[in-house]
């Protein structure tokens, strides 16, 4: 079993095709790296190890994989983020690495697209998928946020919640609580409603497995529900403990996701239309 992830992207093309078929054909990004972890036997340490901000080196390698993969025919992709195999995939068992490598390159390059500047750990690749490119600037997003006051981050929380149907939401900012950083109340339509309690980690690195048990203790005949938000991770064994049956579940939010959020809120994020001009040429022939 490895301590460290040594896996590269390539390495990862096979162990995904299998994971994918164990699944039935198609699974979502968490149950396809649930299934890849277990096919390569990974170590909670090789699991959880960061590659930058908040993405692992499985998550962000594993993305390189499906995007060559896709490119080579053999998945596809939804916009809900589901992955599948496609007619081709179905057949295949087993691909060669090196011939994907040069088939997905031969075609970037008849596709002539402008090659952007890569990181020596990123693989040379022109086209990728919006997965790859959501790495980069929630990289930034993150790095942005990591940089204001603790206090303004919960306040950020707490804005943020706001815009995603909590009321009642207040920031406690007690010492001592646990854990406890605010409170709220989600309804659904007009008629069922949850207390919340939530905790705002703003921090670079992985929310372990005590960071959840601690929390549930503290919320425990306080609230319905528990939220989690960090610029980090969470560990799989957090995610785990935070669904474990029987237990009062606890919802978590990562860097990556809480960069999403403010993303479709429009909550510090500005998206800019790039203007695109065409010449129609058959118009100057015809006039």
């Amino acid at each position: 079993m490895d301590k460290n992830f040594t896996y590269k992207y390539d390495d990862l093309f096979n162990p995904t095709i299998k994971a994918i078929k164990k699944l039935g054909g198609s699974g979502a990004v968490s149950e396809i790296e649930e299934e890849v972890s277990k096919i390569l036997n990974l170590s909670e340490q090789a699991i959880n190890e960061i590659h930058r901000e908040s993405t692992t080196k499985l998550t962000y390698r594993l993305a390189w994989a499906r995007n060559y993969l896709k490119r080579f025919g053999i998945l596809e992709n939804s916009s809900r983020g589901v992955w599948a195999l496609t007619e081709k995939g179905q057949k295949t068992e087993k691909v060669d690495q090196e011939k994907v490598k040069r088939a997905v390159v031969k075609k970037d390059r008849e596709e002539r697209n402008k090659k952007p500047e890569k990181t020596n750990d990123e693989p040379q690749i022109e086209n990728t998928t919006e997965e790859i490119e959501e790495f980069r600037w929630q990289d930034k997003l993150i790095q942005t946020i990591r940089k204001i006051e603790p206090d303004q981050f919960e306040r950020l929380c707490q804005r943020l919640l706001r815009e995603l149907g909590f009321v009642n939401v207040e920031v406690t900012g007690r010492t001592n609580d646990g854990g406890i950083d605010g409170k709220g109340i989600y309804k659904i339509g007009s008629v069922m409603s949850f207390h919340v309690v939530f905790q705002a980690k703003r921090y670079q690195g992985s929310v372990s497995s005590s960071t959840i048990r601690d929390f549930r203790g503290a919320m425990s005949g306080r609230a319905d529900k528990g939220l989690i938000l960090t610029t980090g991770s969470f560990t799989r064994e957090a995610k785990k403990e935070a669904t474990r049956d029987g237990a009062i579940p606890i919802d978590l939010i990562d860097g990556n996701e809480f960069a999403e959020r403010l993303k479709e809120l429009n909550l510090g994020v500005l998206i800019e239309m790039v203007e695109e001009v065409k010449i129609k040429t058959d118009f100057f022939k015809n006039i």
